[in-house]
């Protein structure tokens, strides 16, 4: 099903290089600063939900979306076209146009998510100096996160960010982004292992792991819990039609991207496992328990919590430049999809593609940082859940139960049982519904 005229795109040189890419498109803040709070809320009974959504989801949204990109070899517009001209030639320009949504909501997450990248930034170099512990109580540290996330209080590391950023993108997805993934996916693994040995071995830890791995029966009466376990499972791996799409797009047929898929899901959620394992016990270290999430987790209370545990400087220096990797990497592949679309369907090559984005990323991003909260909740509660409900109906519902067979089949030694197509079909795309409708009325649930 791969167009010949594609043949000359740049790929992944191997199937490690394209499951730490994915994994470090799927790995990021809300990873970090919210699964660890939805562990401290509701604790085992939690886990045992999201587990359960991320095996649905893994098993159907994720795999579907890499092989929708691959059978296309295209990001959503050329994918969602290539859907539509199935059923006439003449539909392929209103396939295209509905893929621009959502590519054009990974633009515009990307934007938002550099700013948050931005502070990163800051904030791994004032680990290095010690700035970033200076301030002597919550108050102080609140304020000086407040005072750099004002409008325009960020400028340089915000463009800097975005520097280091594009330039991994112009070096190509073989020789940029594969190999940034190399290094920088096993590292924050490493980096996180570490500082999980470090918390067990604090006074008061062991209550932390119990209070988030105890079963709670009367937890699972609350269905918020669902709620927010079939947020963070479906935000967390990614699925927006669009990143999962455009990488899947650059990996050979001789993949099997149903074993990628369930790989991708096991190291996001180890991924998550790992922050509740640095936070939450270092939180009851203190005899606290872990009470809130966003920004005020990571840029006020684990550097004023950090500040007081032994070797603080140490364990700042380390996580925060643990995050960045995670942040680099997620915001590499929101920035792949318009980067590709300019390549596939204005025919420019990748440095002026990646120009040109940087130029709208940079500009746009400098704009709204007195904003950057409504508009990721904004891009975050309505245009991703949609770009993921289009794809799920442009491979399922209009490509077909044959295209969507061969597509997901290609690489393997077998081809895909009977179970897929009814699961991708029906259960995933309803589930691209339900946090759509479940976003829009409570206000976000990712």
């Amino acid at each position: 099903m791969s167009n010949e005229k594609t043949l000359n795109r740049d790929n992944f040189r191997s199937k490690l290089g394209f499951v730490l890419a994915c994994v470090g498109s799927a790995v990021g803040m809300g990873n970090i600063w919210l699964f660890p709070y939805r562990m401290a809320t509701y604790g085992g009974s939690f886990l045992l939900v999201y587990l359960a959504f991320s095996a649905i989801i893994g098993f159907s949204g994720v795999i579907g979306e890499m092989s929708f990109g691959r059978a296309a070899r295209s990001g959503p517009i050329g994918a969602f076209g290539t859907a539509m001209a199935s059923r006439g030639e003449k539909l392929r320009p209103l396939g295209q146009a509905i893929g621009a949504i959502p590519m054009l909501g990974s633009l515009t997450l990307a934007i938002g998510y550099s700013i948050v990248v931005g502070w990163i930034f800051k904030y791994t170099f004032g680990s290095f100096t010690g700035a970033v512990l200076a301030p002597a109580d919550p108050a102080g540290f609140g304020a000086a996160f407040g005072a750099m996330a004002s409008s325009f209080g960020n400028n340089g590391w915000l463009i800097f960010g975005l520097l280091v950023t594009f330039v991994i993108m112009i070096l190509g997805i073989s020789g940029g982004i594969e190999k940034a993934n190399k290094v920088m996916i096993p590292l924050f693994y490493v980096l996180f292992i570490g500082l999980a040995v470090y918390v067990a071995f604090q006074p008061g830890a062991a209550d932390g792991y119990k209070w988030m791995f105890t079963i709670r029966p009367e937890a699972f009466k609350d269905p918020m819990l669902y709620v927010f376990a079939l947020g963070q499972s479906f935000f967390s791996l990614s699925l927006a039609g669009n990143g999962t799409i455009i990488y899947g797009s650059y990996l050979s047929e001789k993949e099997d991207t149903v074993s990628a898929g369930i790989t991708i899901a096991v190291f996001d959620t180890c991924a998550a496992l790992l922050s509740s394992l640095v936070i939450i016990p270092a939180m009851a270290t203190t005899g606290e328990l872990l009470s809130e999430s966003g920004p005020g987790l990571m840029f006020v209370s684990l550097p004023y919590l950090f500040k007081g545990m032994p070797g603080g400087s140490i364990v700042m220096v380390i996580f925060f430049v643990a995050v960045l990797f995670a942040g680099l990497t997620s915001l590499v592949n929101l920035f792949e999809a318009p980067v590709s679309s300019l390549q596939d369907h204005m025919k420019m090559k990748r440095l002026p593609a990646v120009v040109i984005v940087a130029v709208v990323g940079i500009a746009v991003a400098i704009c709204i940082q007195g904003i950057v909260s409504g508009w990721m909740d904004f891009i975050s509660i309505y245009v991703c859940p949609i770009g993921a409900a289009l794809a799920g109906i442009m491979f399922a519902w209009v490509w077909g139960k044959k295209a969507v067979n061969d597509a997901v089949s290609t690489g393997r030694k077998k081809p895909v049982g009977g179970w897929y197509y009814p699961v991708y079909k029906y259960l995933f795309c309803l589930l691209t519904v339900a946090v759509l409708i479940l976003g829009a009325v409570s206000g976000g649930i990712g």
